[in-house]
């Protein structure tokens, strides 16, 4: 019996004239956002898998674009970060089109000065309950510190008021001119995740956490501790809960669980690290809740996790997304397309939120639940690769 054929995507995405770098899909699997190295964003629809708006966020490469309820956060290598107001598909029953002309342009709502030497994309949290206050603090954006790229800063949106400076600077000996200094061994941040955990000790409170990875290939989780005061400067108060090195270089890509409870990271070696993010927490020795899987490709720029988080992409500078079991790193299959390297992958919700869209009546439930099952890839080739995957197993 022969082998089945390679898969083919489902569909391929040509509005960029340059590398794309990154890219996101929106909560309700409405919209694919895809970031290039010029500084183009495009918004095409998953529904008419037509572009709906297209605009230079940016001077420069695109670091990273999120969709956050009716806005956008675009993140450029230009050491600025946007918020626009989100661009939705014009419905047809008004007669709108999603042809190429007359694409939409968002409207920018504000900006920050950011630093991007680090080519470090920021890290979004959404804030719920009593820590969200209205109008002033609806998020909090973690990014590079302004002045040393070892270091992190925690802002609130839309706000835009430093709560936490320089973290991880308790564990300098001597400040870094950009976090290359001679006594900094770990290096500039690569890649960081935002996240927030209970309180211990206090019911209804949150503790904030920061898992970040390094140039040196460690990856480092810091847990603010301090009761005293919600603001923070210079580090105070933030404390490295543990630091593992499994790569032998730079961290090249991190990525965190929807449920928070492992990590994923690559590299430009061979090897995918897993961190047992709550077993790491309460481990005397936090590297036996951590292992690095060999695998037989060297060279990886991203990695991405499915919602249910037993399958993960990892894309790779020979332009393969390699997938993989997230519990046994046994190999599921690859997707080959890009002529050039993968920059950036991303799965489709498996569980999305209700969509607002007017033509709702366009996708059958058996459209939309292949949809759930969406990867796309980008690639240094300018194209964005829309694969849809078959149903896993127990991996």
């Amino acid at each position: 019996m022969s082998a089945p054929p390679p898969p083919t995507p489902k569909h391929l995405i040509r509005s960029h004239a340059a590398q794309v770098n990154v890219l996101h899909i929106s909560d309700d699997n409405e919209r694919i956002y895809s970031g290039d190295a010029s500084g183009v964003v495009v918004v095409t629809s998953t529904r008419s898998l037509r572009a709906i708006a297209s605009w230079k966020a940016h001077t420069d490469g695109l670091l990273g674009v999120q969709e956050w309820t009716d806005r956008v956060i675009t993140h450029g290598r230009d050491n600025k970060l946007h918020v626009w107001k989100a661009t939705r598909e014009p419905s047809r029953s008004l007669g709108g089109s999603a042809a190429l002309p007359g694409l939409q342009t968002p409207e920018l709502c504000y900006s920050m000065d950011v630093n991007a030497l680090n080519y470090c994309r920021f890290s979004l949290l959404p804030l719920a309950g009593e820590a969200h206050r209205s109008g002033e603090r609806e998020a909090l954006l973690a990014v590079p510190n302004l002045v040393e790229s070892s270091l992190a800063d925690i802002w609130t949106l839309p706000g835009r008021q430093r709560l936490h400076a320089a973290i991880g600077k308790s564990r300098q000996e001597t400040p870094a001119q950009d976090g290359r200094g001679i006594r900094n061994a770990i290096g500039i941040i690569m890649s960081m995740h935002l996240s927030s955990v209970p309180h211990p000790h206090a019911a209804g409170r949150a503790r904030l956490r920061l898992l970040c990875g390094y140039e040196n290939g460690s990856v480092t989780m810091w847990d603010y501790t301090r009761e005293d005061k919600e603001a923070s400067i210079e580090g105070i108060g933030w404390a490295p809960l543990w630091t593992v090195r499994l790569h032998v270089e730079s961290v090249m890509a991190l990525t965190v669980s929807v449920d928070g409870t492992f990590a994923l990271s690559v590299s430009a070696d061979h090897l995918v690290g897993r961190y047992n993010i709550v077993e790491a927490d309460s481990a005397t020795d936090p590297k036996e809740a951590c292992s690095a899987f060999k695998t037989k490709h060297p060279g990886n720029a991203c990695v991405a996790i499915k919602d249910d988080g037993r399958v993960c992409a990892v894309g790779g500078w020979d332009g393969r997304v390699r997938l993989y079991s997230t519990k046994s790193f046994k190999p599921l299959g690859t997707l080959a397309y890009h002529k050039k390297s993968c920059q950036c992958v991303a799965f489709a919700r498996d569980q999305p939120r209700p969509s607002n869209s007017e033509d709702e009546d366009d996708m059958t439930e058996r459209e939309k639940a292949e949809r759930t099952r969406w990867l796309v890839s980008g690639g240094q080739d300018s194209r964005v690769a829309i694969w849809a995957l078959m149903q896993f197993g127990k991996t």
